[in-house]
């Protein structure tokens, strides 16, 4: 279950922080920033992505959109956005619950530097009920991700 790998990963990894289970969906950006009463920038979305024959997690804020230049410039190839059954298979959680936790395949994690304007961000918690709250730099401290710049410019009206 989904869930309890990220329950397991956090005990270990970061036992002081408490996964929040809402009776809702949280399965999109909106439906989150709605349920957890947030901008739906804070809503940190898990994106997954193959590039040449790798495979990276990218974690951005919700209302962030990737820049496919950045994407190829940063990681050296064109990215293409895994289907749903890859992303379960690879990442052991349903799309709208995917996360940087408790990952079936291990896998690199790289963080938007967009989620770093904010003091907590929420990413899911592998269920589309579930997340947890935490600064972005607690969030590359517990996943090991790298800091990356793969999303384009926010505007004043984003």
């Amino acid at each position: 279950m989904s869930l309890e790998s990220v329950r397991a990963h956090l005990a270990v990894a970061a036992p002081d922080i408490a996964i929040i289970e809402l009776e809702t969906s949280t399965a999109t950006v909106s439906l989150a920033a709605e349920a957890h009463g947030v901008e739906p920038g804070r809503i940190a979305k898990t994106l997954a992505f193959r590039i040449g024959e790798g495979v990276v997690l990218v974690v951005a804020r919700g209302d962030a959109r990737i820049d496919n230049r950045k994407m190829k410039d940063t990681f050296g190839g064109k990215a293409k956005m895994l289907p749903a059954d890859e992303v379960v298979e690879l990442t052991g959680h349903p799309v709208g619950g995917v996360c940087p936790f408790g990952l079936a395949t291990a896998l690199p994690i790289c963080l938007d530097s967009s989620l770093q304007g904010f003091d907590d961000v929420l990413p899911a918690a592998g269920a589309v009920h579930s997340a947890v709250r935490l600064t972005p730099a607690r969030l590359a401290e517990i996943t090991g991700g790298r800091w990356v710049d793969v999303c384009q410019a926010m505007t004043a009206d984003a």
